[in-house]
């Protein structure tokens, strides 16, 4: 029995691996895709500490390179449940049963998309689901924010201080957001709201120079021009395996140790209930983890 395994291979995943290794842990890290999660999908990120600029793909075959240094071995595998038994954390997947004392999930979040007809062709090269991640580039230029909730309405006031313009598009007469919310994005004159609005299409050549949006009252549409499109109609964790507990979203609730409700159950980045979502915040978790992690397979062994 091993003492730990990792469960996804994103930045929270490869922190935590980091930090178990050199804390002497035998440590197994599965992941189902490729090293790297969802960030290294990025053309370019501009916020992590000690890179000014540096593409996704690149800053995480730095963690890769880093983790791997230690020693980390990975398993590509899917898994299908998490469980508890006695003193093991088992761990079922899709190339077999796994065993340790400790178990830390780092799977993730997927953002949910439209299946608008140009959104994945034009992802990473206009279309973007974090403004915080991406707003920079468009300083100056015209986009369009989808979605009608918090996060939309949030992010298009933030989109508001760097483009020049910004399209509101929800597809209902009446927004989800915190009324306050709305009363500051409805009283900034570069954003134009489109309310009963849904997006039809992503134009392009190499990069995002417009979109298609149909007025869902009147069957109309209409031609934006911009250079970028923000979606946030939510995002996805990938949390359907465990039985841990999760909120109303699927998140899975963690304390600020990272602890689940289930001992010896850990998890990091994305995929549990946190206030942001980025890079440096899931290095921190899958530092924390790892950390709080060791000191439980420690205990078992003082048990033992």
């Amino acid at each position: 029995m091993r003492d730990l395994i990792i469960i996804g291979g994103g930045p929270a995943g490869l922190t935590a691996a980091i930090y178990a290794l050199r804390a002497k842990l035998d440590t197994l890290l599965i992941e189902k895709g490729m090293l790297g999660g969802q960030i290294a999908l990025s053309d370019v990120i501009e916020n992590y500490p000690g890179f000014p600029s540096i593409s996704g793909m690149a800053l995480m075959e730095k963690f890769e390179e880093h983790a791997k240094a230690f020693g980390l071995r990975v398993k590509q595998a899917e898994v299908e449940s998490v469980s508890a038994e006695g003193d093991a954390r088992v761990v079922k997947t899709t190339e077999g049963e796994f065993r340790a004392k400790a178990v830390i999930i780092t799977t993730g979040a997927k953002p949910k998309s439209l299946g608008a007809k140009g959104e994945r062709e034009f992802l990473g090269k206009g279309v973007s689901y974090c403004a915080t991640c991406d707003g920079p580039f468009f300083r100056g230029l015209k986009v369009a924010v989808v979605g009608g909730g918090d996060t939309a309405v949030k992010e298009a006031v933030y989109l508001s201080k760097l483009a020049s313009k910004v399209y509101l598009i929800h597809r209902r007469d009446k927004f989800r957001a915190e009324k306050i919310l709305q009363d500051k994005a409805f009283s900034i004159p570069a954003i134009e709201i489109l309310r009963s609005h849904v997006l039809k299409e992503i134009q392009g050549s190499k990069n995002v120079t417009s979109a298609t949006v149909e007025d869902l009252k009147t069957s109309v549409r209409k031609t934006l021009d911009v250079e970028g499109v923000f979606i946030f109609t939510g995002i996805i964790p990938t949390t359907e395996f465990t039985d841990a507990e999760k909120d109303k979203d699927g998140f899975i609730k963690t304390n600020g140790r990272m602890e689940t409700n289930i001992p010896g159950i850990f998890a990091a980045g994305d995929c549990r209930t946190t206030p942001l979502r980025q890079v440096s915040t899931a290095v921190g978790d899958g530092a924390i983890a790892a950390f709080v992690a060791e000191a439980y397979v420690e205990n078992l062994g003082e048990k033992g």
